[in-house]
């Protein structure tokens, strides 16, 4: 019988007396009592016992959580009003008013961002244009499309990489929701956006984290940002890319080191979802969604 089993038994029983004589006697057995608490134990009651019932490794305080240091960058993404207007611009007339300008390029729209992993795919291909999606990658690709039209959002556009495997779950995603634009690109192709930490053992050339990294950073600045000044109501925008980027895309948008993005994982067709308030504060409201699908229709590649 356990400890805490046996005092809530003893509780009910004998009342908390007897309880705190049990606890005495069981912390006194397993050596949590030092010579002078073993005698102040004997003499004192209730708080005094649990106090010294403790193991003496344990010092109160010790385990709090230190904070980082790390301060929240409010010009992430260099869109902050204040740095839009020339502040060393001197005034040529009563109507230059800064004030005024930066007031008028604040942002006053709500961005989402739904970050969609491409649905499982032949990693037998040679060849990018081989490598296209499996029946199961297909069906994946379809329940998506239908959870991103049961949220009934209106969406604005539907971004996708230019790797065969995105653009094909693109298409797909993209029957479910009629009227929204589809743009291919290709800064969201695959690559390796930075050495990651802990280190892993699928060595890389430190040139093509100094490529893909440059190329996979520029998409981030392209998409991930606050809205502009014009926006004027919330956006719903839909980007079908890959792992490695989507990873890369949540750690510096939430400014987590960068080189973490190998600790997270993500399944085929899964939905993350990103929003930028007009303050220039990120929201990581899902990561990796994919309960909508059945347990059997779940991939990782």
């Amino acid at each position: 019988m356990s400890f805490r089993r046996a005092a809530r038994l003893l509780c009910g029983v004998a009342g908390g007396s007897a309880v705190l004589v049990y606890a005495a006697s069981v912390a006194e057995s397993r050596g949590y009592f030092h010579d002078g608490q073993r005698e102040s134990s004997r003499s004192q009651g209730g708080f005094a016992v649990l106090q010294a019932a403790q193991p003496q490794t344990w010092q109160s305080g010790s385990h709090a959580v230190q904070s980082s240091g790390n301060g929240w960058d409010t010009n992430w993404d260099k869109r902050d009003p204040s740095s839009l207007t020339n502040g060393k611009r001197k005034q040529t007339s009563a109507g230059d008013d800064s004030g005024a300008e930066v007031e008028n390029s604040k942002p006053r729209a709500t961005r989402h961002i739904f970050l969609i992993r491409h649905s499982q795919y032949n990693l037998n291909g040679s060849e990018d244009k081989e490598r296209i999606l499996t029946p199961l990658g297909r069906e994946q690709a379809e329940l998506t499309g239908q959870r991103l039209s049961a949220l009934g959002l209106k969406y604005d556009v539907l971004i996708h990489s230019s790797m065969a495997r995105a653009t094909e779950t693109a298409n797909i995603i993209s029957k479910y929701l009629p009227g929204v634009d589809l743009v291919s690109c290709d800064l969201l192709r695959e690559g390796a956006p930075i050495e990651p930490v802990p280190p892993v053992t699928h060595w890389k050339p430190e040139a093509v984290y100094h490529e893909d990294g440059a190329r996979i950073e520029a998409a981030f600045r392209r998409y991930i940002h606050r809205a502009d000044g014009k926006q004027k109501e919330d956006s719903y925008e839909i980007i079908v890319c890959h792992a490695n980027v989507i990873r890369y895309f949540v750690c510096r948008a939430l400014q987590f080191p960068p080189e973490g993005w190998l600790r997270m994982g993500l399944n085929n067709g899964s939905i993350t979802w990103l929003t930028i308030r007009p303050s220039g504060r990120v929201a990581l409201r899902a990561l990796g969604d994919s309960g909508f699908m059945p347990p059997e229709k779940l991939t990782r590649t």
